[in-house]
């Protein structure tokens, strides 16, 4: 069976998922446990502990712009036609795995934490950003990718409550106090994921090179470029992110993905942090609350069907609305101090997660069908290129989070290694997990009441591309399908699908 023929099963859904058991678990611990794990048991001030983390992700970001272009152009090498593109990178990614668990010894100094922390970052971008373009690359068709982007977000859901769930088991087991409750959980996870990717690697495929691919690919066998020409190439694929903005839908997809993983990204940094010194309870109860994430299992399957059903616009706003309540209500905890807290913060970790859950199913549901609008407008395949712009923007957003979190515990006078804080420090605590999330999901809430980008809309975009590859006249387009085209693109209807030159 030719790759063009092959059909997409839950079973290769899964598989290709695997993967981003990585993505979804290892950096739901990061976010959860490191900056606290950094300060406890590192012996590093907060701020120390926030630059590491916005360093090692700030170099990580300019990195991964380079491995989506990489991942583009891989073809061209031996490897990449031997082993994938894409695919290779999952294939290098899987026994590097180990170096997450360097992540979580203790006694060691700031520059053993930056540069593990940093080795770790690269690996992972080197495996997602290609994996993240695999479902643009194995079908076209829109229900088969939601297939894989519906399996993808239930393997994540479920290594993300992993992520929580088994390091409360370790933290209970080992003593609140012990460090060696991270680097054994550290070691777990080390070993799972490095089989996932592999498997990964082992059920997914690519897309034949296209004729313009083979043509260029003959044409630059032999062909050896000087400086000028490097510096053209770079300058040029410089252009190639830059031009990404220019896609509407592309500015909007991009702009509510990083507001509301911000977003998320402060309350987890902060939350072990608000339940130990705000609510006087356990770590160990923190990691608890936050795996209730395994409400996601079970939504991952009917989100997969609402994607379709009601479309990702009215997700985003189902989302947003309950975390902001749930956050909130958090707060209300806090000032309140009801007798029957425990049982309370169950009940809107359960409403929270349920919201984090949808959060975390749609956008990368979503990505698959940005190339399609930008392949409207510039006639070409850029997958990896967009991938690298999300992932840029992304790891950069979470730096600067984490960043302004320590700086604020530094300055608001949290005490590291101290049993308990001062009112003032436990109000800063706080303020900076609901501030800073309402704040962000409210600014994204408001954008998706504009983004239009949905199963009908991409249908017709993509009968539209189909048509002008068939040698369809641009003037023959109906009035529908224009304004569609113009409302997803940004672009006027006479500038998209231009003569290549």
């Amino acid at each position: 069976m030719s790759k063009k023929n092959k059909k997409i099963t839950v079973g290769v859904g899964l598989g290709y998922g695997l993967t981003d058991a990585m993505g979804g678990g290892a950096f739901t611990i990061i976010a959860a446990f490191l900056l606290f794990f950094y300060i406890t048991f590192a012996g590093m001030s907060p701020l120390q502990a926030a630059s590491i983390i916005a360093i090692a992700r700030i170099v990580d970001a300019i990195v991964s712009l380079c491995i989506g272009s990489i991942t583009d152009n891989f073809y061209k090498t031996k490897l990449g036609q031997k082993f994938g593109r894409r695919r290779f990178f999952l294939l290098i990614g899987s026994p590097l795995m180990a170096v997450y668990t360097m992540l979580w010894v203790t006694g060691m100094g700031y520059w053993y934490y930056l540069i593990s922390y940093l080795a770790f970052e690269i690996i992972a971008a080197m495996v997602l950003i290609p994996f993240e373009t695999l479902p643009s690359e194995m079908t076209k068709d829109f229900n088969e990718r939601t297939v894989l982007s519906t399996c993808r977000m239930f393997i994540s859901t479920t290594s993300a409550f992993l992520a929580t769930f088994v390091p409360g088991l370790l933290i209970k087991h080992f003593g609140q106090n012990n460090p060696h409750a991270y680097f054994y959980n550290g070691c777990f996870f080390a070993v799972l994921y490095a089989i996932c990717i592999f498997i990964s690697y082992k059920v997914t495929w690519e897309r034949e090179p296209s004729p313009e691919m083979k043509k260029e690919l003959l044409i630059k066998t032999h062909e050896h470029k000087s400086f000028i020409q490097h510096r053209e190439t770079i300058v040029h694929i410089l252009n190639d992110y830059i031009s990404t903005f220019k896609i509407r839908s592309f500015r909007k997809h991009l702009a509510i993905y990083i507001l509301s993983f911000t977003a998320r990204d402060i309350f987890y940094a902060v939350f072990v942090f608000f339940c130990v010194y705000d609510l006087k309870v356990t770590a160990s109860l923190a990691a608890t609350l936050l795996s209730i994430s395994i409400v996601g299992i079970p939504m991952t399957i009917l989100l997969g069907f609402l994607m379709i059903k009601i479309g990702p616009s009215n997700l985003f706003k189902i989302s947003y609305l309950t975390m902001i309540i749930s956050v909130l209500s958090f707060y209300g905890v806090y000032v309140l101090d009801p007798g029957s807290k425990i049982t309370i913060l169950f009940v809107i970790s359960f409403f929270y997660q349920i919201g984090s859950s949808i959060l975390s199913f749609v956008p990368w549901n979503i990505f698959p069908f940005i190339p399609d609008v930008d392949e409207m407008v510039f006639r070409k395949r850029r997958e990896g290129i967009f991938a690298a712009v999300m992932t840029f923007t992304r790891k950069s957003s979470v730096a600067i989070a984490t960043l302004i979190v320590g700086i604020i515990l530094q300055y608001g006078g949290f005490v590291k290694g101290g049993v308990s804080q001062t009112p003032q420090v436990m109000h800063v605590i706080a303020y900076t997990m609901v501030i800073g999330s309402v704040v962000l999901l409210v600014m994204a809430l408001i954008i998706t009441f504009t983004f239009k980008l949905n199963k009908q809309t991409h249908i017709i975009l993509t009968k539209e591309i189909e048509r002008l590859k068939n040698n369809g006249s641009k003037l023959d387009v109906d009035p529908k399908t224009k304004e569609v085209v113009e409302d997803l693109t940004g672009y006027k209807y006479e500038d998209v699908w231009k003569e290549i030159s």
